[in-house]
């Protein structure tokens, strides 16, 4: 099936305009690598000055180009480019690629050159990659469209590949397929996006998805500009069973918003991305060389891998390190059967290990047909998914016959750990054994790989939930409209009344029963304890009163543009914990739920969880459980288990709430949600709506 970006990606056809003579300039390079490659499609320079280029006759203009383009490189000056561009789309060129900077990163004349060149395209239709752009190079059709010398330096490519490197930068891109390449990866697509004034990563990404080329993709991100389309892509990767291993760079100070929510704070953009990447089953790496590793694991996807780890190595002290490693990485080291230790002893002396970590000691070398043995019973053994091997040098050479037979007999996945020199590394990669030749390498390729293995099929993105009739209060909105919005989607409510004056406090506070806890009722102040709007514990008639004063007095001085409702009454309640729950949009991937320890040191500490939504209980559970916190809710030093089922039903709906309102509300928050013993369910202590900004 033919798609839009085929003309940039898998050109049929290429014009080189701004064509150079020289190799080491961007208007010559590509020619040089089209040529030296072996690109068997049409390739045509273009530029005035010369008559041949690379042995090949060079036009001097698109019009006197013969045959039909599918792409044009332009390789001109930014205020050229889109006057370029209307000439290649009235002779039929299908798609461009734009190298010139001094486009919107220039501001001014530039971010005006960009806006003529988007509207260009909008208008066209033509598929334009760019502005400063490096290029792309599509490796199984030898399509160079890229000014990068990695090319020229990286070992050579010498059969079809199926790894794509998709980034927001042309240097990343470039240094990564210079790791790639020396581990032996083989690529399809090397693609950077330049500035993305009319094609972003997402849209490169779906076609990805669709390529049927491509099995792994290596991406490096800035900011994504379309996190629907982002989303929908990952999930087409998934479904095809193929892999996304990001690098995201920077952060970003959501420092600001926090005047109005805690919410805002803690679902930072940061966060917010690897919440997105956790639920898309996206592998986030930290640096190139985890990248490189990480694919490089991924081509043995035909192995079966899990994070049920065995460990075996020729040294006690090794065998710790990488069990508090893989340990500390999330990964399991369970303790082997009876059955399969008692296998291992056979040949393991009484001061080796057989229960997992295994050592087998330095002298198991000697007897290789034992060694074949304890390879063969760990592969075959149903306790576990994957089998680490750690032996250095001439010790992995000694085990390595045996090594690489079980390793062809048996699909499950194999790893050795080289810290040597071993002569046999190609030769066990070739039989399907991943090789590293450090300890820390392979925990931080190895661990997160195997994650995502386990984690491929599982509930990430819930069902959108049943609509609820529900109206929204106008905006900005005191917390006793807020409770009652929230309140519709199921969420319990402690007793809880709006006084308008002092009488109607006590009235309310007696109907509620003492103790009670006072706050201000404004829609102007989202944070009542700092404007001292908030009195606990009051005991009698007299002390409402009391409360009633100092609080209305405290929040008209601190805030005495605030308009003042009343205040709410509420009932002291006791429960085992308090959490917050608060849902935001935000600005990439849409509505957004966080999870954290509430009250007042929800920040202080960020101890948070957070999931693009919609959610349902099964995800609210594990967003739970991801909290440090969770010991709390768990009978922690006997206190009584928290009412966890209904925490998870709460925070369902406190989502679903912002789903169901329009788009002026930017955000809910439910701090502090106390959580009650089990069977006592919660009650919501406060809540906020937040309109969305002008």
């Amino acid at each position: 099936m033919t798609q839009p970006l085929d003309p940039l990606l898998n050109p049929r056809s290429i014009a080189m305009i701004g064509a150079s003579a020289d190799p080491g300039r961007i208007g010559g390079m590509p020619l040089e690598l089209l040529t030296r490659f072996g690109y068997a499609g049409g390739i045509y320079p273009v530029n005035p000055k010369y008559q041949e280029v690379f042995g090949r006759r060079c036009f001097p203009d698109i019009e006197s180009v013969p045959e039909p383009v599918d792409l044009a490189v332009l390789a001109i000056a930014a205020a050229d480019v889109t006057p370029m561009l209307r000439r290649c789309h009235a002779r039929g060129v299908r798609a461009a690629i734009v190298y010139a900077a001094g486009f919107a990163e220039a501001g001014g004349e530039g971010a005006r050159l960009q806006d003529e060149l988007e509207a260009f395209a909008a208008e066209s239709g033509m598929a334009v990659a760019g502005p400063n752009c490096m290029g792309f190079a599509n490796l199984n059709t030898q399509a160079y469209t890229a000014f990068a010398s990695v090319f020229k330096t990286a070992p050579a490519q010498g059969g079809p590949g199926t790894v794509s490197l998709l980034t927001q930068s042309g240097n990343v891109c470039a240094a990564v397929y210079a790791i790639a390449r020396r581990l032996g990866l083989p690529f399809s697509h090397f693609i950077n996006t330049g500035n993305e004034a009319c094609l972003d990563f997402s849209q490169y990404l779906e076609y990805l998805a669709a390529d049927p080329q491509t099995e792994i993709v290596l991406g490096y991100i800035e900011q994504l500009r379309d996190g629907e389309r982002f989303i929908r892509a990952c999930r087409e990767l998934e479904r095809q069973g193929k892999l996304l291993i990001a690098l995201k760079a920077g952060t970003t100070d959501k420092g600001a918003q926090a005047v109005q929510s805690h919410t805002s704070a803690l679902a930072g953009d940061r966060r917010v991305y690897g919440a997105a990447f956790r639920q898309l089953n996206v592998i986030e790496a930290t640096d190139f060389a985890q990248m490189a590793h990480l694919a490089s694991l991924a081509t043995l996807r035909h192995r079966s891998a899990g994070k049920r780890v065995a460990v075996l190595t020729m040294s006690g002290a090794l065998g710790a390190i990488l069990a508090d490693k893989f340990i500390g990485a999330g990964l399991d080291l369970p303790d082997l059967p009876p059955d399969l230790q008692a296998v291992l002893r056979g040949g393991i002396p009484d001061y080796g290990m057989v229960g997992n970590p295994v050592d087998v000691t330095g002298n198991v070398v000697n007897d290789p047909d034992f060694v074949r043995t304890v390879l063969q019973a760990l592969a075959t053994s149903a306790a576990i998914d994957t089998v680490v091997v750690y032996a250095p040098g001439y010790m992995l050479d000694r085990m390595a016959g045996a090594l690489a037979d079980v390793s062809r007999q048996h699909p499950r996945l194999f790893v050795a750990i080289d810290t040597g020199l071993a002569q046999s590394r190609a030769a066990l990669r070739e039989a399907g054994v991943a090789v590293f030749e450090d300890l820390g390498q392979a925990v931080s390729a190895l661990a997160p790989y195997l994650l995502w293995c386990e984690a491929r099929g599982e509930k990430r993105i819930a069902p959108a939930p049943a609509p609820v009739s529900a109206e929204v209060p106008a905006l900005p909105c005191n917390e006793a409209d807020a409770r009652a919005y929230v309140a519709a989607f199921g969420l319990s409510q402690a007793q809880a009344r709006a006084a308008r004056d002092a009488d109607e406090a006590v009235a309310d506070a007696r109907a509620a029963g003492y103790p009670v806890a006072l706050k201000i009722l404004s829609p102007d102040i989202p944070h009542k304890t700092e404007a001292g709007g908030v009195a606990l514990n009051l005991a009698d008639d007299e002390a409402v009163r009391a409360a009633h004063r100092a609080v209305t007095q405290a929040a008209a001085q601190a805030r005495p543009d605030a308009r003042i409702d009343g205040v709410m009454v509420q009932k002291m309640e006791r429960g085992v914990a308090e959490i917050l729950v608060g849902a935001t949009r935000d600005p990439v991937f849409g509505p957004v739920l966080t999870v954290g320890l509430g009250g007042v040191l929800t920040e202080l500490y960020q101890d948070t969880s957070h999931r693009l939504l919609p959610v349902d209980e099964d995800i609210a559970l594990q967003m739970l459980r991801e909290l440090k916190a969770y010991a709390l809710l768990d009978g922690y030093r006997g206190k009584p288990p928290a009412d966890v089922a209904a925490a998870c039903r709460s925070i369902v709906a406190v989502g679903n709430a912002l789903l169901a309102a329009p788009e002026a509300v930017a955000e809910i928050e439910v701090n502090p949600m106390l959580i009650k013993e089990a069977g006592r369910g919660v009650a919501v202590l406060d809540a906020l709506i937040l309109p969305a900004t002008p």
